[in-house]
Order: C-alpha cells, then sequence, then structure tokens
C-alpha cells in the first residue's frame, strides 16, 4: 500500500528536482503517493502549514526554518540539506524610486515581507546587520504581501520602500524598456540555502525515503542539463538565466544528512545577533 505524502515546495527553479522525483516516478517506486502542494507565498506560509498539519514534509529556507524551530513550539524538524550553495537574495525598489540609491537609505523604512517569519522577513535582519544599522529597531514596518506580485506592487505603489527575494526569480523585473523593478543591492545567506524538513507525525523512516527520492532527483537534474534548463524555463526563467543559476547551484549529495554543529550554530549566531532570534530562545 502505498504511503500518501503531502509535501510543500516554493514552486521556482530550486523545484526542479522535485518535479523531476515525482515525474519519473522516484517517488512512487519507493511506495510513497507524493502529492506536491505549491506555496508561492514562501518560507513563512509553509511553516504555518507544518504547524498546522496541512502538510507532512516541505522544502524551503533554512533561515525560515531554523529562526521557526527557535522562536516557537514548531511541529517540524530538519531532516536534512537540500541545496548546499547559499541564496543570492536581491535587495529591490520600484523603478522610478528615484529618491533610493543604496543600502544605506533603507535604515528606519519600511521593508515588504511575504510574511513575518519568512525569509524575506529574516533576511532584512541580516542585511541591517551587515549595514550596521540600528540593532534594535532597524526598520519602523514590515508590510504583509504575501507573494512575490504584491511585493512588487508595494514598492511601486510606494507602501514599502524595498523587498527581498531571490535573485534570478527578481532578475527579469530588472530588464527592458520599461523595468517594474531597481535593483539597490544583493545579500547572501552565510549558511546552507534550503533544507527537508518533516512535520512531527511523519516517522524518520519514510521521511529517508523520501529524502533518497529526491537524491535521485537532484542527480537526474545534475545528468540531464538541457532538460532541467527545459522544465526551468517553463517556470518563467529565460534559457540564459537557467544555464546561468545551474553552473552556480550546488545541491546536496544527501538530503537526509542533517546540518552540521558548525553550520546550525553560524545560522543560529548570525540570526541572534540581527535580533530574530532573542537571548533564550
Amino acid at each position: 500500500m502505498m504511503k500518501a505524502i503531502r509535501l510543500g515546495f516554493i514552486p521556482e527553479h530550486y523545484s526542479t528536482p522535485i518535479h523531476f522525483s515525482k515525474t519519473l516516478n522516484f517517488f512512487s517506486k519507493r511506495g510513497l503517493n507524493v502529492e506536491l502542494i505549491p506555496y508561492p507565498s514562501g518560507s513563512g506560509h509553509l511553516i504555518q502549514s507544518l504547524d498546522r498539519g496541512e502538510l507532512d514534509a516541505a522544502v524551503g529556507l533554512t533561515e525560515a526554518f531554523v529562526r521557526g524551530i527557535a522562536t516557537s513550539p514548531a511541529k517540524y524538524s530538519i531532516v536534512g540539506t537540500y541545496v548546499e550553495s547559499p541564496l543570492h537574495w536581491a535587495v529591490s525598489t520600484g523603478a522610478k524610486r528615484d529618491e533610493l540609491q543604496n543600502l544605506k537609505q533603507l535604515e528606519g523604512t519600511r521593508i515588504a515581507v511575504s510574511r513575518i517569519g519568512s525569509g524575506s522577513y529574516v533576511m532584512s535582519f541580516v542585511l541591517a546587520l551587515e549595514q550596521g544599522f540600528n540593532p534594535v529597531k532597524p526598520f519602523v514596518d514590515f508590510p504583509v504581501c504575501h507573494n512575490f506580485e504584491q511585493l512588487r506592487r508595494s514598492v511601486n505603489d510606494r507602501n514599502s520602500e524595498a523587498f527581498l527575494w531571490e535573485y534570478f526569480t527578481t532578475k527579469k523585473y530588472y530588464e527592458g524598456e520599461n523595468p517594474e523593478l531597481k535593483m539597490m543591492g544583493s545579500i547572501y545567506t552565510p549558511w546552507p540555502s534550503w533544507v527537508l524538513v518533516r512535520q512531527e507525525n511523519l516517522n524518520s523512516q519514510t521521511a529517508r525515503q523520501l529524502s533518497e527520492a529526491l537524491d535521485e532527483g537532484i542527480s537526474y537534474l545534475e545528468s540531464h542539463p538541457e532538460q532541467s534548463i527545459e522544465h526551468i524555463r517553463t517556470l518563467g526563467y529565460s534559457e540564459e538565466d537557467a544555464r546561468e543559476w545551474l553552473k552556480k547551484v550546488q545541491f546536496s549529495k544527501s538530503c537526509y544528512t542533517p546540518l552540521n554543529k558548525e553550520v546550525n550554530d553560524n545560522v543560529i549566531n548570525v540570526l541572534r545577533t540581527a535580533g530574530v532570534i532573542k537571548e533564550g530562545e
């Protein structure tokens, strides 16, 4: 009998191995009937669904999941690393926001986020730490926009000054004769960027089978670059950007390999210094 699993994921280029694991039956040959549930609103929404028992597992951003575990009685745990390379976050504002030219100007402004606790929220504090902003209150507000489209609208409607989102997903909005966004700068996560997590009711054996299927999807991506690029293009990326991203990304060799203590401590220390995690949490 097939084991039913609801797997939440963010439908961007990083989800390509998940697509292959599903369409090439890497899940089903392990006895897993995996329902893929897209979360374009990001990791904060994944965390909410995991805590409500609406998902059995998810793939999302390291900093968001670590923050969730550290600051609340989370109902999920990290199974292992999905992507080893750091995430490149672009800092964007509206294309016609001529008054905003550099990152230093963002201190004390409004930073739009998909959700409180999401990667876009957490990394704004890391940005503030790197820029030397007021550690107590680096920004005055975090307008919640739920998804990428509304984040873009927020900076253009002057409801916020900037937002952070993955670089390649944002890049096309900087281009063309009438660009929608302007890039103010960027920041990299100082840790492996994506992890696989399981909801507390999913047993470790099933989580291992799930991770092994993802490993096979990753192996397929790496050995079939042209097919991978073809799929990435269906997600709204150009062939040029897909090729550039594939050259830079480094997926994990085993999604069941947990964050080592050094990496885990680094995430916690940076988030604590940035004020995302309070002392004692």
